[in-house]
């Protein structure tokens, strides 16, 4: 079996059959390029892996990354499998390195209005930069869904948004009557329609636009959205997805139950969507201790 065919064959495969997104696709050609170059001429067998693995922990790779590689390759060895191009995954007998699990990060409510209150709803930018912050904490959308949603995606009828997931996963959330109400003001702004303007729509399906009138990219909204985190004051660590962090928590504090946060939020696992109830616990001490008369020290006892 030639190595390098088969691992075109692979990346075919997920472009065509899987349907994987760019990126996906990018990352899994990088990580078998790296195996490709370290394996050379050795028999694809449980030795190899290991090695190649050690190798990874010994060049400073992160452990998190070490488990992407081996979930790659124990993706790419069942395909072979299925291909009938080797008769035993090398993989399976091989334990992936323990990770320490730490919290998602969330922000408080009163910081999440912090945020919304910075962009300027004056001018159509600042209008559509409200619309995205607003989107992004009703419904707990990954970055690249957000900037992917067009108008097709919205039902304003029933208030809810058809939003497509990792693999391509369809999914449909609800929207509150307030997002709702920003999202549609935005598309019916006059100013998108302008003709002879630089931010004019060119995209007759896209839903938020740079000013000259083409889809927002993920990179962009990214920015903006540090932008705007620099204005308000909240630490820099915070990222649009601690948004879809901070609205499963605040949903599980006001007592939703984990299966419906699972769906909303489109995890494949419920394991993945119980590490909430930890951040939920670990938040709700912290206000505990802040704001409980009898959990302060009382200086003039000496306590």
């Amino acid at each position: 079996m030639n190595l390098k065919d088969s691992i075109c064959d692979f990346l075919y495969y997920l472009e065509t059959v899987r349907g994987v997104s760019p990126h996906t696709l990018r990352n899994y050609h990088l990580d078998l390029k790296s195996f490709l170059s370290f394996s050379g001429e050795a028999p694809l067998d449980r030795r190899l892996l290991r090695s190649y693995l050690a190798h990874l922990n010994i060049c400073g790779m992160a452990r998190r990354s070490v488990r992407r590689h081996l979930s790659v390759l124990r993706s790419f060895f069942k395909y072979l499998m299925k291909e009938k191009r080797i008769e035993k995954n090398p993989a399976q007998e091989v334990a992936a390195p323990k990770l320490d699990h730490p919290l998602p990060k969330a922000i408080s409510y009163r910081e999440v209005e912090r945020l919304f209150d910075q962009p300027n709803t004056e001018e159509l930018l600042g209008f559509r930069d409200r619309c995205i912050l607003e989107l992004f904490y009703s419904s707990g959308l990954r970055l690249g869904e957000l900037a992917g949603l067009s108008r097709d995606d919205f039902n304003f009828l029933f208030r809810s948004l058809r939003v497509y997931g990792k693999g391509k996963k369809e999914r449909v959330v609800p929207l509150t009557r307030n997002v709702a109400r920003w999202i549609r003001d935005y598309l019916q702004h006059p100013r998108r329609f302008e003709e002879g303007r630089p931010h004019a729509q060119k995209d007759s399906q896209a839903i938020f636009l740079n000013r000259w009138g083409e889809r927002l990219s993920t990179r962009s909204i990214d920015r903006l959205f540090k932008k705007y985190l620099i204005l308000s004051g909240i630490a820099t660590s915070i990222t649009p997805h601690t948004i879809r962090h901070t609205i499963a928590t605040h949903w599980l504090e006001r007592g939703m139950n984990l299966k419906t946060i699972q769906i909303l939020l489109g995890h494949s696992s419920l394991s993945t969507t119980t590490i909430y109830t930890r951040v939920s616990a670990k938040l709700k001490g912290e206000v505990y201790g802040k704001t409980h008369p009898r959990a302060k020290k009382r200086k003039d006892k000496g306590i």
